[in-house]
C-alpha cells in the first residue's frame, strides 16, 4: 500500500465520517453449487528451476536489490513488527519509511508488507538459485518467524489489545498473507511438516476469530481502507492450503471473505455489485484492482456459480481496457476511470506483479492458453521494461512511451517535488518500499507457472529456459528446455525418465504462432500440442514457433510493432542523473532526461525486418534482437530509417506511433 496516499485518505475520512450500512445485495451468487475442479496443478516450489538468461537475470537481482534490500532500508527491516514490536494501543508512531507521524496504531502495519513481500521474493530467489549463503539467512528468518507464533496460533502484527477488533483500516489479514506466502514457499522447498502445521494453526486462528458467515471482517467506518482490503488476498493462502489438503472449508472461507468484502461500503473496484453495474468504470487504487482478480477467481471456483463466472468475464474485459501495448495496467496510483494510453497512463511495478499473478492463477485453474499469452506479454514487456536494463534498480511507475524519468510522469509539472515515482531506484523509500519487493517476486512467480501437472501428465504452460524435475505416475521425470525465448523461437526439450513410462506431455502454443515445426508427432487441442507416448530413458524434442512481424493498433489508434510475444520500441538517447547514493555500493537512484525530443509517426513506406546479433547484446540480453523499419520524423516530416528494440532494452523510449492524419487531428 502506498503510504502517503493512505495517510491522505485516512485523514479525509476522519474529517468526513460516513455511516456504514451493508449494500443491498442479492446473496444468491454466493450459494455453493459445487467446488469446481482446478484444471492444472502447481508443482511444489523449487521443482522448476530457471536456466539461461532468466537464471542470469535472477543472479544479478540476488546480487543486487533482492539480496541487499535489508541493507538499503535497514530502519524498516529492523522493526520486529511480528515479534517484540507488535502494535498495541499505546504505540502512536512508527518509522514506516516516508511517513513519520503520530496516528492510530491499527494503521501502522506498513512495515509488515515491506518486510514480508521482500522476504517472499528473497526466499524464492534463494531457492531457485540454490544459493547456500542466502538460504542460510532465510532458514534463520523462518525459524524466527515461527518462534513468534502464539499458543493459539496467532502470527501477526497486533498485540492482544488490538487484534481482530478494528473499526476500519488495519493490516490484520494483509500482514498474515504476506508472511505466510514466504512460509508456504519454504514448506514446499523443505517439506518440513512443522511449517505446514504452523500455517494451518494461523489460518485456524483467523477462522475462529472471524467465524464464517457470522461476522464482518471487511466492515469499515471509512470507505478507503487500504490495508483492510489488501487483506482480501488472504484468499491466496486459503487456495494453496486447499490444493495441499483437499479441505473444502478453506474454499468456503475464501468465498465468505469475498462475499463480505463485496457487501460493505468500500472504495474498491472488485466488489460484485460494481462489477455487475454496466455503467461502472475501474477507478480505484490499481494494485487492489488487479490483485482482487484472484479473490474473485477463488470465489467462482469455490461456489461454481455462473453469476460469479459472468462477473469474472466482465472484470477481465475491464482490465483489458486498462492495459497498454506492453500489458502494463493503469496504476499510477489510481485507475481513475481511464482507458489505457501509452503516454498518459502509467503503471506501477506492484500492479504489474499482481496482474501477472492473477493471470498465472487463471491459467492454472482453467487451463486456458489465452492466459499464458497474457502472462508472457506482461513479463517480457511491461515487467522487463520497468527494470533498469543495466543497473540494479526498477521504476516504481513507468509508461510505455517514456519521454523522461525525473520523478513526475513524462515531465508533468512537479513544483513541490513530491512526485518521485517515475525514476529508477533499488528501494524507492521516498515513496514506499513496496514496488521493489514485488519486483523481486515477479520472476519466481513466473517460473512457478512455467510447468504444471494435470491428470494425464506434465504441461509446459509458459515458455523460457528452464528445467523441471518431478514425479509423474510414480516415475521420476526431468526435462530440460533450452531456448533463448522470447528472443528466439526454437525450444529443445530433453525428456529423461528413470524407467519407461507412459504419460502425456502438453506444450502451450502461443496464439501468435500460426505455424510451427516439430520433430515429433503430436495432436493439437485447445491451444496445446499433445504428445502421448511411452517415454524411454532420454528423448530429444525439437520445436520451433514461427512468428511474424505484426503491426498492432492500441486503444488510442496508434500503431506499435510486435514480434512473437515481444513489443518493440524506439530508444531515446538520454542523459543520466544520479539523484541519490546509498551507503551500500554500488546502489544509486537515477533520473533520465532526453538528449533531444523527436516524436516519430507511423510510416508504411518500408516493411520492417528482424535482425539477430548476439554480439550487439553481449552485455544486455534484450539487445540481441532488433527491428529495422522506417518512421516519419514529425519535425522534418521526412521518413527516416530507425532501429527498434524490445522494451526491456530501453530506458526512455517511444512504443506507439500515430498516423500522420491522426496526429494532425490530435494537434488541432
Amino acid at each position: 500500500m502506498k503510504r502517503i496516499l493512505l495517510l491522505l485518505f485516512s485523514l479525509i475520512s476522519i474529517l468526513i465520517p460516513l455511516a456504514m450500512k451493508s449494500q443491498p445485495v442479492n446473496n444468491s451468487q454466493y450459494q455453493i453449487i459445487a467446488a469446481m475442479p482446478q484444471k492444472l496443478q502447481w508443482l511444489p516450489f523449487g521443482e522448476i528451476k530457471p536456466t539461461g538468461w532468466i537464471r542470469e537475470q535472477m543472479q544479478k537481482d540476488l546480487d543486487g536489490f533482492v539480496g541487499h534490500l535489508d541493507e538499503l532500508v535497514p530502519d524498516l527491516m529492523a522493526d520486529s513488527i511480528y515479534g517484540k514490536d507488535r502494535l498495541t494501543k499505546l504505540v502512536k508512531a512508527k518509522n514506516v519509511g516516508n511517513i513519520g507521524i503520530e496516528m492510530d496504531p491499527q494503521y501502522l502495519w506498513w512495515n509488515s508488507e515491506t518486510q514480508s513481500n521482500w522476504r517472499d521474493g528473497y526466499i524464492r530467489n534463494s531457492i531457485l538459485l540454490d544459493d547456500k549463503n542466502h538460504l542460510n539467512k532465510n532458514e534463520k528468518y523462518v525459524a524466527w518467524l515461527l518462534s513468534t507464533q502464539d499458543p493459539d496460533g496467532y502470527i501477526g502484527v497486533y498485540s492482544k489489545d488490538l487484534r481482530y477488533n478494528f473499526p476500519d483500516e488495519n493490516g490484520e489479514l494483509w500482514a498474515k498473507t504476506t508472511a505466510l506466502r514466504g512460509l508456504l514457499a519454504w514448506y514446499e522447498y523443505t517439506g518440513r511438516q512443522e511449517i505446514m502445521v504452523a500455517i494451518q494453526k494461523t489460518v485456524a486462528d483467523v477462522m475462529r476469530n472471524y467465524p464464517v458467515n457470522a461476522c464482518h471482517p471487511f466492515k469499515s467506518d471509512k470507505p478507503f481502507a487500504g490495508g483492510l482490503t489488501h487483506g482480501l488476498m488472504f484468499t491466496d493462502i486459503l487456495d494453496r492450503l486447499y490444493q495441499f489438503t483437499g479441505d473444502k472449508s478453506y474454499l468456503d472461507y475464501a468465498l465468505f471473505l469475498y462475499k463480505d468484502f463485496s457487501e460493505n461500503i468500500l472504495r474498491e473496484d472488485g466488489q460484485y455489485s460494481k462489477i455487475m453495474d454496466t455503467g461502472y468504470r475501474l477507478k480505484e487504487h490499481g494494485v487492489h484492482t488487479y490483485e482482487h482478480l484472484r479473490s474473485l477467481t477463488a470465489a467462482w471456483f469455490a461456489s461454481g456459480k455462473p453469476a460469479l463466472k459472468k462477473a469474472l468475464d466482465i472484470y477481465l474485459r475491464r482490465i483489458d481496457q486498462c492495459a497498454t501495448p506492453s500489458g502494463g495496467p493503469i496504476g499510477d496510483e489510481w485507475v481513475g476511470g481511464r482507458i489505457a494510453d501509452a503516454t498518459a497512463t502509467g503503471y506501477e511495478y506492484c500492479s504489474i506483479h499482481e496482474l501477472l499473478d492473477g493471470y498465472c492463477n487463471l491459467l492454472q485453474k482453467t487451463g486456458e492458453n489465452r492466459f499464458g499469452d497474457k502472462v508472457e506479454l506482461l513479463f517480457f514487456n511491461a515487467a522487463q521494461g520497468a527494470r533498469h536494463p543495466e543497473k540494479s534498480a526498477i521504476a516504481y511507475c513507468k509508461t510505455d512511451n517514456s519521454w523522461q524519468m525525473t520523478g513526475a510522469k513524462n515531465g508533468e509539472p512537479n513544483e513541490d517535488g513530491k512526485q518521485t515515482r517515475f525514476k529508477y531506484s533499488p528501494a524507492h523509500q521516498d515513496v514506499a518500499v513496496c514496488c521493489v519487493p514485488n519486483a523481486g517476486r515477479i520472476t519466481p512467480y513466473y517460473i512457478k507457472a512455467m510447468w504444471t501437472k494435470d491428470d494425464e501428465g506434465l504441461v509446459a504452460t509458459l515458455h523460457g529456459p528452464s528445467e523441471v524435475e518431478t514425479t509423474i505416475k510414480n516415475t521420476k521425470v526431468r526435462i530440460l528446455a533450452e531456448t533463448s525465448y522470447p528472443l528466439g523461437f526454437t525450444i529443445d526439450y530433453r525428456v529423461m525418465v528413470n524407467q519407461p513410462a507412459a504419460f502425456v506431455l502438453k506444450i502451450r502454443k502461443p496464439d501468435w504462432a500460426k505455424k510451427i515445426s516439430a520433430n515429433f508427432d503430436y495432436t493439437e487441442k485447445e491451444g496445446f500440442l499433445i504428445i502421448n507416448r511411452t517415454w524411454q530413458s532420454a528423448t530429444d524434442l525439437h520445436l520451433e514457433f514461427h512468428p511474424e512481424i505484426v503491426i498492432m493498433e492500441d486503444q488510442q489508434k496508434a500503431k506499435y510493432f510486435t514480434y512473437g510475444s515481444l513489443v518493440f520500441a524506439k530508444p531515446i538517447e538520454s542523459r543520466e542523473i544520479v539523484t541519490k547514493t546509498f551507503p551500500v555500493e554500488p546502489f544509486r537512484d537515477f533520473a533520465y532526461l532526453p538528449m533531444k525530443k523527436i516524436d516519430y509517426l507511423y510510416s508504411d513506406e518500408k516493411k520492417p525486418v528482424i535482425k539477430f546479433d548476439a554480439e550487439a547484446g553481449k552485455n544486455q540480453f534484450w539487445k540481441r534482437i532488433s527491428m529495422k523499419t522506417t518512421l516519419l520524423n514529425e519535425k522534418t516530416e521526412k521518413p527516416e530509417p530507425v532501429t527498434l528494440y524490445p522494451v526491456g532494452a530501453t530506458i526512455l523510449r517511444q512504443v506507439t506511433f500515430m498516423m500522420k492524419e491522426d496526429d494532425d487531428k490530435k494537434i488541432k
